[in-house]
């Protein structure tokens, strides 16, 4: 099949050859083959690699714990990481704080309180990000205390990005276990995986492979905690996979296919280095919300700053549905609408992985440019 559609969807995003290629290529048998599980560490090590670049040195920090951030990778689509991390970490009874400034904030209460937990959300409003201040006080004005708490990096259907640092500032200062949603930046923006206990992402977005897989780092104090909690489900169970590789053992059949196609898009990646993808990923949304000004168009997020590097979400006042329509029909760009209550309020550019090229965000703008003049 021939498209020449171009998908400017926040993810699943375009998907390049050299990943497509790698997919069709023969692959290990991950239930009967030990060189399965090598060729799998190695990929996992790419991945660390990929979720420990920071923004200065966009590398591996030597003096960093190596033993405090280990990589899993399973088979399933990324909303199946932010269960899995509730599932794992939560019982019977256990409070946990989820702080939320969107849907996806919001969707992590539900998992809690699914399996027994007691959720008490902190909200800031969809169009701001969140403080210190604010969390602190959540936590300052509780009298029982929290055993987890739970936040959205990019909130994809607002455009919004969090700064997590501060926040991880006050979780850690009340020894608070924490689970980030992190799945429409990593790999697109610095993620301070290192301060995450459960910093989950996924293969669709920034890495530019299909959906089908999550990605999640999980310190030393996560592990102590998932193992002391009775799970009542097995695949969203994350303790097997602690001693997986080592015991040449997964708990289902994995998806060797897919696995190919993320190892391609590490490789690409890497190749290119993450410094230079965040500085693309950048100055990429960056020119995209010029572009929407000179439009007369405004984001969603009320400060420019909170913008993520990956989405632009747009205010266009109940013509979204529209507009995606003739962008499409008429010159063959796919857009997505925002979700829920803002399904027709927002219109929303993704320039995430792949997708995050100049000339992929300028035939973007001026299609827009021409259905609105």
């Amino acid at each position: 099949m021939t498209d020449d559609r171009l998908l400017m969807t926040p993810g699943p995003t375009a998907v390049p050859d050299e990943i497509r290629t790698r997919m069709a290529e023969p692959t290990l048998n991950p239930d009967v083959e030990p060189a399965f599980f090598e060729w799998y560490r190695e990929l996992t090590e790419k991945l660390e690699s990929i979720y420990r670049a920071d923004g200065a040195a966009a590398a591996v920090d030597d003096e960093r714990d190596e033993s405090n951030l280990d990589m899993v990778v399973l088979g399933g689509e990324g909303i199946l990481g932010l269960e899995a991390a509730i599932a794992s970490l939560v019982e019977d009874g256990d409070r946990v704080l989820c702080l939320s400034n969107g849907l996806y904030g919001d969707g992590f209460a539900d998992f809690v309180e699914s399996y027994g937990g007691e959720a008490v959300t902190c909200a800031v409003s969809n169009r701001e990000t969140f403080e210190a201040d604010v969390v602190t006080d959540a936590l300052e004005d509780d009298d029982d205390g929290f055993d987890v708490a739970t936040m959205v990096h990019c909130e994809t259907p607002t455009g919004t990005l969090n700064d997590l640092e501060p926040i991880l500032d006050v979780l850690d200062d009340h020894g608070i276990v924490s689970v980030v949603d992190a799945v429409s930046s990593l790999g697109g923006t610095p993620v301070p995986t290192d301060r995450i206990d459960v910093c989950i992402g996924a293969s669709q977005k920034c890495f530019s492979a299909p959906p089908g897989l999550t990605i999640c780092s999980i310190s030393d104090r996560a592990w102590d905690r998932i193992e002391s909690v009775e799970n009542p489900t097995l695949y969203a169970n994350l303790e097997p996979w602690r001693t997986a590789v080592d015991d040449e053992w997964f708990p289902y059949t994995h998806l060797t296919a897919n696995l190919s196609g993320l190892d391609a898009a590490a490789d690409l990646l890497l190749e290119e280095g993450m410094a230079d993808v965040f500085d693309r990923h950048e100055s990429v949304a960056t020119h995209c919300r010029e572009r929407a000004a000179e439009l007369g168009l405004e984001t969603y997020p009320a400060n420019e700053g909170d913008c993520s590097p990956t989405v632009t979400a747009l205010d266009v006042d109940g013509r979204a549905s529209e507009l995606q329509r003739v962008v499409l029909e008429d010159y063959g760009i796919v857009l997505a609408t925002g979700l829920g209550d803002h399904e027709d309020e927002i219109l929303r550019i993704g320039h995430m992985g792949h997708n995050a090229r100049l000339d992929r965000v300028e035939r973007t703008m001026d299609a827009l440019a021409d259905v609105l003049a």
